[in-house]
């Protein structure tokens, strides 16, 4: 990685968020990410509307103080999230994520909606159908039969059935874009 020579486990972490805070610099001089640049930045190109207003729910969730822009900070804690987040981190933000109306539930068509969405824009073969998955997590863990998850119900059913959860892990993993930019950082400091 360059310049990077330091062999403690904290030596390493600061020359990684070194690189990190000189990449995101150079793609958003004001320090300020905006959605366009957002997309640019993850390289989202080309994304049909659907898959657009999940990247744009994604940037919303990280926009942890709702101003219309991803400062380093914000950043840091989504790559953070993806990259080194708990299963209890991660299936908070999941919950946030697919909640797209703010209801504090998530109905069938919020849950369907995002799931096609992050699979077009992941690219990554799932062995279940979207719609097969999302009536699966009804069926498993919508507990009351309201057609809703709740937070409690969306957080216990997931956490206790182990098919739900590897299936969501695996199918909603944004770890290989983060990679993808390790790879560009890594070229360019070469």
């Amino acid at each position: 990685m360059g310049n990077c020579t330091g062999s403690s486990m904290e030596e390493l972490q600061a020359c990684e968020s070194h690189q990190w805070y000189r990449k995101f610099m150079t793609e958003c001089p004001s320090g300020l990410l905006t959605f366009y640049e957002f997309k640019r930045f993850f390289g989202l190109s080309n994304l049909s509307d659907t898959s657009n207003a999940y990247v744009m729910t994604m940037f919303t969730t990280f926009d942890m103080n709702d101003d219309g822009y991803i400062d380093f900070m914000e950043y840091v804690a989504a790559l953070s999230l993806v990259l080194k987040g708990g299963v209890q981190q991660k299936l908070r933000w999941y919950f946030k994520l697919y909640d797209i109306d703010g209801s504090g539930c998530i109905d069938r068509d919020e849950l369907l909606l995002i799931i096609k969405s992050i699979r077009a824009i992941n690219g990554i073969p799932c062995e279940t159908s979207a719609e097969d998955f999302a009536n699966m997590v009804f069926d498993k863990i919508d507990i009351n039969g309201d057609g809703e998850l709740s937070y409690e119900e969306f957080m216990e059913g997931i956490q206790n059935d182990e098919e739900l959860l590897m299936t969501l892990t695996e199918c909603m993993d944004l770890t290989h874009i983060v990679q993808k930019i390790q790879g560009e950082m890594k070229t360019k400091n070469s």
